[in-house]
């Protein structure tokens, strides 16, 4: 069995860990071949956060990195030619797509349902994190149709294909995943130095955290008046902190909230950093915050409980309902109730939940969703698929 998969940037180190352990599957193999396409190097919005130190992790499987630059200086139709070309070349028994909005991989689409090789598609969208509806849904269901199977980001990335007609059977993968023991080694290691940190940085010794980027969808600002309110009404406020970990346009408007709402002294705002070195911040801190407003899933998720977290997380991101338990491993509520936001925040600063009990918990759930998990069930979705 020969495998193709076609992937948008070498810089997606989740996937990187995911495609390592798909080779290492395949290894066991000897009748198997697992090749990647890489198009480009990176996107321009995430230049700086990418890996330039000796200690960042590395992967290894087999890949071609199309081109070394930007993704959005690669043409179309220089794009198209490439992978055609080296799709002719490799001539697999099956294809892995990374999505149906890239006309290049839609003209691979159509020369590989002519050439009778067996297409899987990769999905990552949510009925909700768009609006949906019109001829744009009628063309992507006239696509979908075209593929033998799917990669899903979660359930509710699942649920949307199969309200667009696609069969359950058909969708061989519903998880995302990061590299969990490289990000909870990291995790332990800083964890050394807590305190140490907390106060060269100036911060307070119990923590709340965002991870991202700082943009209006990310819902910050109703993030910032929770915490605000719930300050004033916890009996330890004065322990409790916000980080916000990341760059963005928001970052002044927010910087300006915080003056207004009276919390400059426990908002704390870090520049974004490479993922091998957000551990360190999350080592500093006690509870993940992702409030988006929409999400099709929201890796720092994973990210945080594999470090041992408990999480809050809005109804709108799409890890939601297959990675929080709510009141178990962390608290899931709907944005459009910024009350329910506050309420948890508070149900921490209070100590009314046992936080380590929920990190422990968290810590345990996310343990399905590691790259090796991943990686099996692709293999097993591409025998299905060729047998």
């Amino acid at each position: 069995m020969r495998i193709l998969i076609v992937h948008n940037i070498l810089w997606a180190h989740y996937k990187s860990s995911v495609f390592q352990a798909l080779q290492r599957l395949i290894d066991l193999r000897p009748d198997s071949t697992l090749m990647v396409l890489q198009i480009a190097r990176n996107e321009r919005s995430r230049a700086g956060l990418e890996a330039n130190q000796a200690d960042a992790p590395t992967y290894t499987y087999p890949y071609e990195l199309l081109f070394d630059r930007y993704l959005e200086e690669v043409g179309l139709q220089e794009r198209s030619s490439a992978l055609l070309n080296r799709a002719r070349a490799f001539r697999p028994d099956v294809l892995l797509l990374t999505g149906y909005y890239d006309p290049a991989q839609l003209l691979l689409l159509l020369w590989a349902k002519a050439t009778g090789v067996r297409v899987v598609m990769q999905n990552e969208s949510t009925a909700a994190d768009h609006q949906r509806g019109g001829w744009k849904e009628q063309l992507k269901r006239w696509i979908l149709s075209r593929c033998d199977g799917f990669f899903c980001f979660g359930s509710q990335s699942a649920t949307y294909l199969i309200q667009l007609g696609i069969a359950p059977h058909k969708i061989l993968l519903r998880k995302n995943s990061v590299d969990n023991t490289a990000l909870r080694t990291a995790y332990l290691q800083a964890r050394q130095h807590r305190s140490a940190q907390q106060h060269s940085l100036g911060i307070r010794t119990r923590n709340f955290v965002f991870v991202g980027r700082l943009i209006a969808v990310k819902n910050l600002k109703a993030l910032l008046n929770a915490f605000a309110d719930a300050q004033a009404q916890a009996e330890h406020a004065a322990d409790w902190g916000l980080i916000l970990l990341g760059d963005g346009p928001e970052k002044s408007a927010l910087l300006e909230q915080a003056a207004t709402r009276g919390s400059s002294d426990a908002v704390h705002f870090l520049p974004g950093r490479p993922w091998y070195q957000v551990p360190d911040v999350l080592a500093i801190s006690d509870v993940l915050v992702l409030p988006s407003l929409s999400e099709p899933w929201g890796l720092v998720v994973n990210e945080a409980m594999a470090c041992g977290l408990p999480v809050i997380v809005s109804n709108r991101c799409g890890c939601a309902p297959d990675l929080v338990r709510h009141g178990e491993n962390g608290f899931v509520f709907d944005p459009d109730q910024p009350d329910e936001l506050t309420r948890h925040l508070l149900s921490f600063m209070n100590g009314t939940v046992d936080a380590d009990q929920l990190g422990q918990s968290a810590l345990a759930h996310i343990a399905p969703y590691a790259p090796e998990a991943v990686a099996q069930d692709m293999l097993d979705g591409f025998i299905k698929l060729t047998t």
